[in-house]
This record gives C-alpha cells, structure tokens and sequence, in this order.
C-alpha cells in the first residue's frame, strides 16, 4: 500500500481518500491528482478495500466497477452495509457505464468515467468529502442534543424529582401518551425532550407548539394542514405539524387553551391515527407520539365543562406533575452551579460562584417563576456582576426582602416551653398540607402527587388534622 505525505503535526487533517483499483498506474495516477488536497490510501483489490475502510476510516472511497475477484458492486454493497454514511464514487470505463448507473441505485454517491477528466474528478471528489463533512457534523449535534437531554443532565436531586426521573426512564422507550403538568417555569418541555430523546424515535427532531401562541382559527391549519382553496387566502395544500412529525414525537405545550371544536379532531388523531386537513376529504395516516403539557388544572377543566374529559384521559395515560422550585429547594445550589457553567461558558464571561449568603437567600425565596427565573437571575448577574462571588447585596431587592425566614414563631414558643412539640408539629403539618392543597386547587390526588405520598395516606392526614376535603 502507498500514500502520500500525511498532515504535519497539529495542522488540521486533510479529507482521506481511499482509492481501489487493481491497476497500479491508476492508483498512482488517482494520488497525484489529489494530493494536494487530499490524503490518499490504495487497495488493489476488494479485500483489502474493505479492510482499509475499517482502519484508515477515509472520508471518500473511489471504487473501480471491474476488478478480479470481489467486484466493484460486491465491494459497494459492503461498504454500505458496514458505513452507510461513507459516499463511494464509481471509477468506470464507458462499457461499464450502465453499471455504474445500477451503482448508483445501490447507493453509490456519484461516478466518473475513465478516461478521466481531471476537473471534474476533483470537484466530484471535493462534494463527496463535505457531504461526508457535513453528514458527520449533524450526527455530531444529534449525539449532542442527545447527551443534553439524558436525565442525568437534568438537574435534580430532590426526593420530588427523583419520582419524575424513575418514571420518564420507564415511559420515554414505549408510544405511550404523556401529560405533563406544572407551573410555568418548572421545566415541562424539557422532560418532554427528555422522553423523546430518550425513544426511539429519537433519530428525527422533536416537533414543539405551544397551542396558546397561534391564534384560535389558525391552529387547527397549524396542526393538520389544508388543501388549496380551503379558505381564503389558501393559495396552496400546507402540510401541517402532525404530518411533518410523522414516525417522531409532537409536544404540545398549554394544551389547556385549545378550543373544544379542536379537542375533539385532537381526539380522534389519538384514537384512530388519522387526520383530516383542513377543507380535506381524504383522511391521512399519521405515526405520531404526543406528549402534552399545561399549567391548568385539567381535570377541574374537565369539571367546568372547559375540556373534553375523553380527550383528557386519552392524553393522561401516564402523568407527571412537575413540582414547583419551591417545594424542590435542595436542588437551588446545584443549579446555581449548573447556570454558572453555562451562562459563563455562553456570555464568554468568568464563572462566578454564589456566596453562602447568597445561596442562603435564594434558598428561602419562594420563585414564583421556578427554574426558569433562576436561570434569568444568572445570566443578569452574570451580564451585570463585577467579578468575584455573588453577594446578597447583588440579588434583586424583591428577593431578598420575600424571602421566607429560616424560623417561625411556633418553633420559638417550643423552645420557650409555651407549647408542646407534638403541637407545634401538627401545626406545621396542618399549614404544609393546607397550602400544598390550595396549590393544586384541593385535587388529592395532585397534592399527593406532589408531595410525594399517596392520596389514601393523604387522606388520613387530611382527616387527623381536621383538614376539611374542600376549603372552608
């Protein structure tokens, strides 16, 4: 085997091109030419071809049609079978033409005629290497988003996510419809990513609307499409969300806000996997997975007659209720550290460590904006900081003056022995239960949820403390 000179040291490596030919004075003609762009490696047979496509791992393989032995077709099917995403180009002679156009349907790149022209040689060679270029750069940034929406990069080590996690582990490889629920700011569309990334279908890019962005009379266009002359203005057949997300998954973020005419053809894409475009006579298959989302209390929706209850149960086949940042503050300091790093690493600025003052602050504020506010908070410190630890000087005043205290007045009246602990303790609870309860507008079955308990316990709790089932 003969290549040419290989890249000096610490310069960036030139394309590798593998040339396979079983003449000699073709190899070495193939490396002159390239040479000064490319680093090329020889096989003189299908063997070695292969061989080499494993261990020297080119960018572009230029395979001659006919060669003793294993063919250049043989060699071609292969090479796609071992490294689909490595283009190989045909070296054919014009009687061997019209097997190189059966190449080509093969799965071959691109082919070149002997004898050469040398122009066209290069330039065909030259697309073949940033197709390769660029195919390794998509895969680069799947695999990438791939690892950013593992659930070991989402922040969280609170007994409250730790439920979460178990049961997006177990849901994100099946087709199974997921309702997620939560505050604004708790995080939704990043689990929902999470179980995508997770399935799979991971290979095709998740497609996100958020239902209370579009107006109500586009919406229903957004999501199915319409045929030409549907309506006015309906110059053309739009393919809608549903249809381009086919064999992938759709979030649909604030499900709450869609309109009962379009709740029920949402129904009916879950329950029979067709949809109609708009002004459509035809219905159209479609292979989609659907995670949803709101901050509305569905099932009281449902109750007010304000959301379709069949459509409701369709889509909370498995439910995960986010918690609040509040009720998960063990994980304030972890992801201060964690929008450190990447507010530092995005603003090109020092990272900044948070003073244990600071952090103290943070920890007793009661973020009505959740996860998200945080991350605001310290891209604004970062953009407006002086450098060294943040002080709680530095916080917004709002924070620093609403943030809960660390003791109450019936920890201080036990201490004092003005009550017993018993007491105190069932005050507590009282309050915790109470307030957990309103939060999630008096349903059980949520507020166990989110406490992390079962409603059964919940209610023997609730009837031990004199908690009424309704607010009184």
């Amino acid at each position: 085997m003969a290549s040419d000179a290989t890249p000096e040291e610490g310069g960036p490596r030139r394309p590798r091109v593998l040339v396979v030919d079983d003449e000699l004075g073709v190899r070495e003609s193939l490396r002159l030419v390239l040479r000064d762009g490319f680093e090329v490696v020889q096989a003189e047979n299908g063997e070695r071809a292969l061989a080499l496509a494993a261990e020297a791992r080119p960018d572009v393989v230029l395979l001659d049609i006919l060669m003793p032995g294993m063919d250049g077709l043989a060699v071609l099917e292969r090479l796609r079978g071992r490294h689909p995403e490595l283009p190989v180009v045909m070296l054919t002679a014009t009687r061997t033409l019209k097997t190189a156009v059966t190449a080509m349907k093969l799965g071959a790149f691109d082919y070149v005629q002997k004898p050469f022209d040398l122009d066209e040689l290069r330039a065909v060679v030259h697309n073949a290497s940033r197709t390769a270029a660029l195919q390794r750069e998509v895969e680069e940034l799947r695999a990438e988003v791939g690892r950013r929406y593992q659930l070991g990069n989402i922040v969280g080590r609170s007994a409250a996510m730790q439920p979460i996690f178990r049961t997006v582990a177990m849901v994100a490889p099946q087709r199974t419809t997921v309702l997620v629920t939560g505050e604004s700011g708790t995080g939704k569309e990043l689990i929902a990513r999470a179980l995508h990334h997770q399935s799979p279908r991971s290979a095709l890019p998740m497609t996100a609307i958020n239902c209370a962005a579009i107006p109500e009379n586009l919406l229903e266009s957004e999501l199915f499409g319409h045929e030409r002359g549907a309506f006015t203005g309906a110059d053309a057949r739009k393919v809608g969300h549903f249809e381009l997300a086919h064999g992938s998954t759709i979030f649909l973020d604030e499900i709450g806000e869609m309109h009962p005419a379009l709740q029920a053809k949402m129904l009916r894409v879950i329950e029979t996997g067709e949809l109609m475009r708009v002004g459509g006579t035809k219905p159209v298959s479609v292979d989609v997975r659907i995670v949803a989302a709101t901050n509305r209390d569905l099932e009281q929706a449902v109750a007010e007659g304000a959301f379709r209850g069949d459509l409701f149960y369709r889509l909370a086949v498995v439910s995960l209720a986010l918690p609040p940042l509040r009720a998960r503050r063990e994980d304030i300091p972890l992801l201060l550290r964690h929008f450190a790093r990447e507010k530092a690493g995005e603003l090109g600025v020092v990272e900044r460590p948070f003073s244990p003052e600071a952090v103290a602050v943070l920890e007793r504020y009661r973020w009505p904006g959740n996860v998200r506010e945080l991350e605001n908070l310290v891209e604004r410190l970062f953009i407006l900081g002086t450098g060294g630890p943040v002080r709680p000087e530095e916080l917004p005043e709002p924070m620093r003056t609403s943030a809960m205290p660390r003791h109450d007045d019936r920890g201080e009246a036990v201490l004092r022995g003005e009550r017993s602990l018993s007491e105190a303790v069932d005050d507590f609870e009282r309050a915790i239960l109470r307030e957990a309860l309103a939060r999630c507008d008096w349903n059980q079955t949520r507020t166990a949820e989110r406490l992390g308990t079962t409603r059964r316990i919940l209610k023997y709790r609730m009837d031990k403390l004199g908690i009424p089932d309704r607010p009184s």
